[in-house]
């Protein structure tokens, strides 16, 4: 959801959670809301018969807006712990209280509290998968609807980044389940490389900012420069207070020197994919820096050359997100990747994401590409990290192998269903491996103009693009229209 920030695609806290590449969000945000947790009974191995493993998985629940007849809306967790503050916020419970819809969510499993074995090693990560997780909800459904009564009324399904591709996997998989799919800024094109991620940000650095093209032409310059920089070891204790570093900076190896510039990088990608976003309400800090407060930076020549100004924006961002220092060492992030405990630094979603992106869907955010800011994290890069991780068994050809049978079973671009909704923010980077064309005249795209990741999910609010709200009520149309079909 790549590197720290894998800790951190932990967007929306498993409802959309937006990895910035294989990076989640740079801190797991607060839960914020008070909501009874429940616990439904799972199976461990769906698709394996003789295997009678059970385990325990988090549920929450919303009988707020419940009418007779209603449909029964279904939130799905992704990387990262289900918030419950999504039980108490968000536009599907606007939808909710239109429709007068039954409110569930359901956490993926080996995220947060939901926990299907003792620990993460590799021999039990190969229960974690979109496959299992997409029978988790079709078991959890079945369940329901038999214990609450639940199934004469038609289910929705929404998710956001990961999520959302699981909500429309989970329509085109399991349509005697899934009634309407609402797949938010659902990447559903697995690819092994990903430059094309980078060359959005680039774009929306450029469409966004006051004084446009410039910004990332500046950017580029600053990143240039701290390449040279990084080049002797006499700048380290420079680089180490300049970027407020946890530890003096120590480069050893090629991946030391990736992994420092990949870090540095994602402070402007998380910037980018979450621009001008509305997750305040789930608690997370540093909403008010955007492209325009960071490229602004950028142009003040006042603060000197392109380098120190590009240090104030990353300052800028520490302080607003209320982060004392960046960890940027490679030998502690494999370290805390390779911990399989359920108390170590990485459970809270980084070890398993990434284990997702490996063994599954790929996302790897390279530099592979001329057309954007930065440089120093190829491909290689990332397939190393699997490697030092996971084992020598994860090499460049079984990942592609892996991506491929992924895009094979879900179809990726190429979606054969009914009744789905694709909206995309076209200033988030991820919108690149989505929908962003109707496929059929009930497979429907929504793209919204300036918008970031998950934007039509947020609780409304004066300040976001106006093509979000238009969204809203498209969604809402479609969906009462289909609910009533």
């Amino acid at each position: 959801m790549a590197t720290m920030q894998l800790l951190l695609i932990i967007c929306l806290a498993a409802i959309c959670n937006g990895f910035t590449s294989v990076k989640l969000h740079r801190r797991p945000p607060d839960t914020v809301a008070s909501v009874a947790e429940r616990w439904f009974l799972q199976k461990l191995d769906h698709f394996n018969g003789a295997d009678t493993r059970v385990w325990h998985q988090r549920y929450f629940v919303n009988d707020t807006f419940v009418q007779p007849g209603g449909p029964v809306f279904l939130m799905i967790g992704g990387e990262g712990e289900a918030n419950p503050a999504w039980m108490q916020y968000g536009s599907w419970l606007t939808y909710a209280q239109k429709l007068g819809a039954f409110c569930l969510m359901l956490e993926h499993r080996f995220y947060g509290k939901s926990h299907p074995t003792l620990d993460m090693k590799l021999e039990n990560l190969r229960f974690l998968s979109s496959r299992q997780a997409l029978a988790d909800l079709a078991h959890f459904q079945t369940v329901l609807n038999q214990d609450l009564g639940l199934s004469g009324r038609k289910w929705v399904v929404f998710g956001g980044s990961y999520p959302g591709s699981l909500a429309a996997w989970y329509r085109m998989k399991y349509p005697h389940l899934a009634y309407v799919a609402v797949a938010s800024s659902a990447p559903v094109n697995a690819v092994v490389n990903f430059p094309e991620y980078l060359e959005v940000v680039q774009a929306s650095l450029a469409s966004l900012a006051r004084n446009r093209s410039t910004c990332p032409k500046t950017m580029k310059v600053a990143f240039d420069s701290l390449i040279q920089l990084l080049a002797y070891k006499e700048n380290y204790e420079k680089l180490t207070e300049h970027f407020r570093l946890c530890a003096m900076l120590e480069i050893n190896s090629i991946m030391d020197n990736n992994f420092f510039l990949e870090t540095i990088a994602e402070f402007i990608m998380d910037i980018v994919q979450y621009n001008n976003d509305n997750r305040e309400f789930e608690g997370v800090k540093g909403g008010n820096v955007t492209i325009e407060v960071i490229c602004d930076i950028m142009a003040k020549e006042s603060l000197g050359a392109p380098y120190d100004r590009f240090v104030a924006v990353v300052q800028t961002i520490l302080e607003a997100t209320k982060q004392t220092c960046i960890s940027a060492e490679y030998k502690k992030f494999i370290m805390d990747m390779k911990d399989y405990s359920w108390e170590g630094t990485a459970s809270q979603g980084g070890r398993q994401w990434l284990y997702q992106t490996c063994a599954e869907f790929g996302f790897f955010q390279s530099t592979d590409s001329l057309s954007q800011p930065f440089s120093g994290f190829p491909l290689s890069y990332y397939v190393q990290q699997c490697k030092d991780i996971f084992g020598p068994g994860f090499s460049l050809s079984s990942i592609t192998d892996a991506v491929q049978q992924t895009n094979e079973y879900y179809g990726g671009l190429h979606i054969q269903s009914s009744r789905i909704i694709f909206p995309n923010g076209l200033i988030d980077p991820w919108h690149a491996l989505g929908i962003n064309s109707n496929i059929s005249y009930d497979v429907v795209a929504i793209q919204m103009q300036d918008a970031a990741h998950c934007a039509d999910m947020y609780p409304e609010r004066p300040e976001e693009p106006l093509a979000v709200p238009v969204a809203r009520r498209s969604i809402f149309t479609l969906l009462t229209k289909w609910l009533q079909s």
